[in-house]
């Protein structure tokens, strides 16, 4: 247990997280410090009269005063008061790295661009179909300091590339990469290679590596060795054999993909990843196995919301950028005619790798939000620009007919007509019910 008895402690950031950090430090006989940049930010109400909060800037004295400093995962390293701080010598962690200083149980380590909060939340419900008392959070849930609280035999972070930039005492007993493509450009001017750097921090000192066999990306820098194990569609040690519709490990076939709950092949190799990073701690094969078959996905996640008159309703509004939505329509089989609802910031993305995936006379699209210009352009001749999701849909929804399907997969954020994904994919599931 790190000692921090002594340390003027800057706290960057409100919100669930912050508050976890400040409780953690108050349970260690430290009275920190509190910044938050937004005037009103969530959880102040909630901290104690004692602690200090300036809020509506950084404070640059508070942070050169400061020993350490324990930023959000929302606010960049480049930011030119942290770098300063960063100049002076002040250390700059994140609350994982809180975390992994204390964790003496064994860490599963979730990252990628799509379908690390599936993996991370399917591993956790395989650990407790085995009788393991599990804590899954970081990026998802419960915040990882909140962890330290319960009795666990198995910690399962889902951990964001900001999360780690800021972490370096993780040491997972199985740690993964999912996939590497485009997101958050925005924040890393040096481009993909920068927010790669980012994720692949997670193998470092990691006991077991699970690699994407069809993605050079998630490789470890120093390539591949005896700690990895590798998966794929049609290749790597655990495999999805999309000829015969099986998981299959070490060529050994384990479990049909028709006996799996979760639809759509990105989410069969979610399980697949899911089932090697089980296998990787020791939970018992049959308890995973057990849990692919009734395990039902995460809300907005390629999830059915509305079925009528033969037309499916799907909610993907988590694909929140490019290679998520690439994940939604690769290896996709549909009767009629797919309506595909892209839209919404951008980030800074390049829209022209979904190209491939919207050939043929089957599929329209309706483009909405601030980059929905844009998007029409990937395909013009098929495009229909509304100024927003509920216009495209209420221009969708008389034109349907039996065999159709309605995609919510937006390879956008939402927040600039939605206060986050979850408000968009509720969106699209009222206006389902209401015109399906």
């Amino acid at each position: 247990m790190t000692d921090y008895l002594g340390k003027k402690v800057i706290i960057i950031g409100l919100g669930l997280t912050g508050l976890s950090c400040v409780d953690f430090f108050l349970a260690r006989g430290v009275i920190p410090r509190v910044i938050d940049t937004r005037v009103m930010p969530p959880g102040r109400d909630k901290l104690p009269d004692d602690i200090e909060c300036h809020c509506g800037s950084l404070n640059t004295n508070w942070l050169m005063d400061a020993d350490l400093i324990v930023a959000s995962p929302g606010i960049a390293l480049a930011t030119a008061e942290l770098q300063a701080a960063a100049n002076a010598g002040i250390e700059i962690v994140g609350d994982i790295e809180l975390f992994c200083r204390e964790a003496t149980t064994p860490i599963i380590a979730i990252t990628g661009s799509n379908g690390k909060s599936t993996v991370a939340s399917l591993v956790g419900e395989m650990a407790k179909a085995a009788g393991w008392q599990v804590g899954v959070g970081g990026n998802i849930g419960l915040p990882a300091l909140e962890l330290l609280k319960q009795s666990c035999q198995l910690y399962v972070l889902e951990l964001s590339s900001f999360q780690l930039e800021t972490t370096y005492s993780l040491k997972a007993a199985a740690a993964t990469v999912l996939n590497v493509t485009e997101d958050h450009m925005d924040r890393y001017p040096q481009g993909l290679s920068q927010y790669r750097a980012a994720k692949l921090r997670v193998y470092r000192q990691a006991k077991r590596c699970i690699v994407n066999d069809q993605d050079p990306l998630t490789l470890p820098e120093t390539g591949m060795d005896g700690r990895c194990v590798s998966f794929g569609v049609d290749c790597g040690d655990y495999q999805l054999d999309s000829e015969n519709a099986f998981l299959k490990v070490h060529n050994q076939s384990l479990l049909a993909t028709n006996e799996i709950k979760l639809t759509g092949r990105h989410n069969y190799v979610n399980g697949l990843v899911a089932l090697a990073l089980a296998d990787a701690v020791g939970i018992p094969r049959e308890a995973s196995l057990a849990t692919l078959m009734v395990y039902p996905g995460l809300n907005h996640r390629f999830q059915l919301v509305h079925l009528n008159n033969g037309v499916r309703w799907i909610n993907d509004s988590k694909a929140t950028n490019v290679g998520s939505t690439e994940a939604a329509l690769n290896g996709l089989n549909l009767e009629g005619t797919l309506y595909l609802l892209l839209g919404g910031d951008g980030k800074s993305a390049d829209f022209s790798p979904l190209k491939p995936f919207l050939c043929g006379d089957k599929i329209r699209l309706y483009c909405f939000g601030r980059d929905g210009k844009r998007l029409a352009q990937l395909r013009p001749e098929i495009a229909t620009l509304t100024e927003t999701m509920e216009q495209a849909i209420r221009d969708i929804a008389p034109r349907l007919v039996v065999g159709d399907m309605v995609l919510l997969s937006p390879a956008c954020a939402s927040l600039d007509q939605f206060r986050n994904f979850e408000q968009r994919g509720h969106e699209f599931a009222r206006l389902a019910e209401e015109l399906g």
